[in-house]
């Protein structure tokens, strides 16, 4: 028994030699735009006092960093090929708080559970179009909450929104592995324990006018393909460095 736990402990300690993280920062490179307020027309005496903005583009004035960039590894047509991944059955929490979600960004993988809830005194809805599992609409009345399950990854993040206040939208993005980070306000995100191998990893930026295809790394311009990207991942952390989104690759505001 004593034998088969050291093993074990030694087969861990080696698994995690054997990994990388990878660390991107994301700068937005041209005139910062201010956050667009949004409309409110519904629920006014509520909704109406919580300063509401457009998320589909967060900037950091100061650092210039783009919040809410997601990149993961690509399993899709041409991507990586990576074995099948343990399930974490983790419980993900998207909140309907003061008429917008929280968080704006999801990332789960498949087996884990999305709970919707709803803190405001008004009713919500959540409308997720999935394109693997089964759509969802449910209604969620003040104080009540529902739950999601994920049993299949999604080829592209999924809008959530809600019909009852247009204004409202987050994304989900399910995978069928862990390998995936979204940016904080600096625009910088770690991708933790990723094996040892070159890997083909996606980028996805909301508020970005078309693909890109092209972006500025460390000061030189680089071709990307479907907004896709390759990383040879070695022990230890990885800094890929700084990629800078200019502003006519960017629609915002509209």
């Amino acid at each position: 028994m004593r034998r088969f736990l050291l093993s074990a402990a030694l087969l861990c300690f080696a698994s995690q030699l054997n990994a990388g993280d990878l660390k991107i920062q994301f700068l937005f490179d041209g005139v910062v735009p201010p956050p667009t307020a949004i409309n409110v027309n519904r629920d006014e005496a509520f909704c109406g006092k919580h300063g509401l903005v457009d998320e589909r583009l967060v900037v950091n004035p100061t650092s210039k960093g783009i919040k809410n960039v997601v990149v993961y590894v690509y399993t899709g047509r041409g991507g990586s090929k990576l074995p099948d991944q343990t399930p974490k059955n983790a419980t993900h929490v998207l909140a309907n708080k003061n008429c917008r979600f929280e968080p704006h960004i999801v990332i789960a993988q498949v087996g884990d559970t999305l709970k919707v809830t709803n803190p405001d005194p008004v009713g919500h809805n959540a409308s997720m179009n999935f394109l693997k599992n089964t759509p969802q609409n449910p209604m969620i009345p003040s104080g009540q909450e529902v739950e999601v399950e994920l049993k299949e990854s999604e080829p592209a993040p999924i809008p959530v929104t809600c019909s009852i206040h247009p204004w409202m939208q987050s994304r989900l993005v399910v995978l069928d592995h862990p390998f995936a980070a979204v940016s904080d306000e600096d625009g910088v995100l770690v991708i933790k324990d990723l094996p040892n191998e070159e890997l083909n990893f996606r980028v996805y930026v909301e508020a970005a006018d078309g693909a890109l295809d092209e972006v500025d790394l460390n000061g030189k311009t680089v071709k990307w393909k479907r907004n896709r990207f390759d990383v040879d991942i070695k022990d230890g952390m990885n800094d890929m460095g700084v990629v800078k989104i200019k502003a006519n690759q960017i629609k915002y505001g509209d």
